[in-house]
Parts: C-alpha cells; sequence; structure tokens
C-alpha cells in the first residue's frame, strides 16, 4: 500500500530534523533577484537553493582574506554640491544674526 501525503510529509520533516537541516528564508529586490538568476544561467544552475549554497560555501573557502572585501557593502559618498552648500551656509549665517538679535 502506497504511503499517503501526510505520512511523507511526516517521514520528510523527521529526516530534516535529524539532520539539523534549517530553513532560510531571503527576502529581496528585484536587481538582486536579476543577478541571482544571471549567476544561475551562467553556471547552469536550475535551483536557487542550489545557487545560493553553493555561494556560501565557495566564499567560507576564500576565508576571511578573500570573503571580507566580497561582504563589505559599497558605501556611496555624497559631495554636498556648491550651490547648495552657499545656501546653507547664507541660512545658517541669517540664524545666527537672528539669534544675536533676539539676545
Amino acid at each position: 500500500m502506497a504511503a499517503t501525503q501526510k505520512d511523507r510529509s511526516a517521514k520528510t520533516a523527521a529526516k530534516r530534523k535529524n539532520r539539523g537541516e534549517e530553513e532560510l528564508r531571503l527576502h529581496c529586490l528585484p536587481g538582486t533577484r536579476q543577478a541571482l538568476a544571471e549567476l544561475m544561467a551562467w553556471s547552469g544552475i536550475e535551483e536557487q537553493g542550489e545557487a545560493i549554497t553553493l555561494m556560501i560555501h565557495h566564499l567560507h573557502g576564500l576565508g576571511p582574506g578573500g570573503a571580507i572585501p566580497l561582504l563589505t557593502p559599497p558605501r556611496h559618498e555624497y559631495v554636498i554640491p556648491e550651490n547648495v552648500s552657499r545656501k546653507l551656509k547664507l541660512a545658517f549665517d541669517r540664524e545666527a544674526l537672528r539669534i544675536c538679535h533676539d539676545e
């Protein structure tokens, strides 16, 4: 007699528990999803879980010296434009004069 879906699910859950398997969820924006899709296409991998697992293990294999630069988020530098800087300086000077005048 064939096992029911409930029996198969229970057996799978027990096997996962014995192996110490844990589900990880990843929420991502379209750009990240596109990058993952391209990586999968380049390597011929069809399952997202397999691609992510391989990336984690290969990154870990690089050790701290190789992995840390790849895990450092890019920092965006913002330079205040000169015209905005001038307007801020004028506003600051006006406020300083107003405070001095009120005292």
